[in-house]
């Protein structure tokens, strides 16, 4: 199976889990965010998994996007009005984009006074999130590629609660002796005649827990159980591995909160959805995992539109592209809230709102 597809069937499959890796919760599953500090998108994290925090009913109606975090770093506040630019520590240029994301989403709204634009969030922003379960993808541990360097750095960072490998081979003591300690490890068992699980089924002889899960056709053998890492205090995030030698940088524990913060608002509005359907007769959408998916006849599997199809694929079809409501989808399937009617207020007074 490749990555791809392996990816959208662990997502759909923790999206609707009796026992998702964040225990008694209902996380939301974002896939590909950014996963550095020191290095801004040298770590890539396969899929994330967030868990809402008691405030989390307040994020959804805010806004249904990433809330962009120069402006919640702002000293821009749910009372008095402020001209914008008094309100931000950054760049003028990285501030005005901030300042008119914010508005546009709904986060921010703003009046004009004597020329100038004044701007006030809507409501505080919430203490929504918890845990943050990192998972790592890699299907064939034969070609591991920078997996060993990967884990190393989640687990020397600490930025997320706990990490996991996931994989389609079989985990041998070897292999486990190669993975730092801490990270947890899953077998991935997936239904490739595409007859969805069948809880009846012996389960596979495992020393592991096995967990099946009627139509979705993932079943997970947990090998090792993850340890929970250090996400309060500080890290190291290693930048560059060599022979002999590891370039490095401290990150306090400062740094990791607003990365942690950055982080849980991508996971938000993304999620893992972000995938597109191509114009082809071959690729059909299926809901096997409980989930719109690419499902292509000719390759036998989910298939990404920007790299798997095409003219120059035997099994091209030319045909129009599904149309799909993935956010919709979204939206019905799990607590994330597509469009709230949010907290805008109307303008009675110069710096009063109503």
């Amino acid at each position: 199976m490749s990555e791809f597809a392996f990816e959208l069937a662990l997502c759909a499959h923790l999206e609707r889990s009796s026992t998702p890796p964040i225990a008694d919760s209902n996380p939301l599953v974002a896939r590909q965010i950014g996963g550095s500090v020191a290095d801004p998108g040298g770590r890539i994290l396969d899929i994330v998994c967030v868990e809402p925090g008691l405030e989390f009913d307040a994020r959804t109606a805010i806004t249904d996007a990433e809330i962009p975090d120069a402006a919640i770093e702002s000293a821009v506040g749910p009372g008095r009005s402020r001209y914008w630019k008094d309100a931000f520590d950054c760049h003028p240029n990285h501030a005005r984009r901030a300042m008119e994301r914010a508005c546009e989403i709904g986060f921010f709204e703003s009046e004009r006074r004597n020329g100038r634009e004044y701007v006030r969030q809507v409501a505080r922003y919430p203490d929504w999130y918890d845990r943050i379960v990192a998972i790592e993808n890699k299907p064939d541990l034969g070609r591991p590629g920078d997996l060993e360097m990967q884990l190393r750095t989640d687990v020397s960072l600490a930025l997320v609660d706990e990490v996991i490998l996931a994989t389609e081979s079989y985990v041998s003591r070897a292999h486990l002796h190669r993975l730092p300690d801490p990270v947890g490890v899953w077998r991935v068992h997936r239904d490739r005649d595409r007859s969805g699980g069948d809880p009846s089924a012996p389960e596979r002889e495992s020393s592991g827990k096995v967990e099946t899960e009627a139509g979705v056709g993932v079943e997970i053998e947990v090998v090792r159980e993850p340890t929970p890492l250090p996400t309060a205090g500080p890290g190291i995030e290693p930048l560059a591995f060599e022979p002999g030698r590891t370039e490095i940088e401290p990150v306090s524990a400062a740094e990791k909160a607003r990365a942690r913060r950055r982080l849980a608002e991508r996971a938000y509005g993304k999620g893992w959805r972000t995938y597109d359907f191509p114009g082809c007769a071959s690729c059909v959408p299926t809901d096997e995992a409980a989930a719109t998916l690419p499902y292509c006849a000719w390759a036998g599997d989910f298939v990404d539109a920007n790299a798997d199809c095409g003219p120059d694929c035997p099994g091209y079809e030319s045909a129009a592209a599904p149309e799909v409501d993935l956010d919709g989808e979204r939206d019905r399937r799990t607590a994330w809230r597509a469009s709230p009617s949010g907290h805008r207020r109307q303008q009675s007074g110069l710096d009063q709102f109503r």
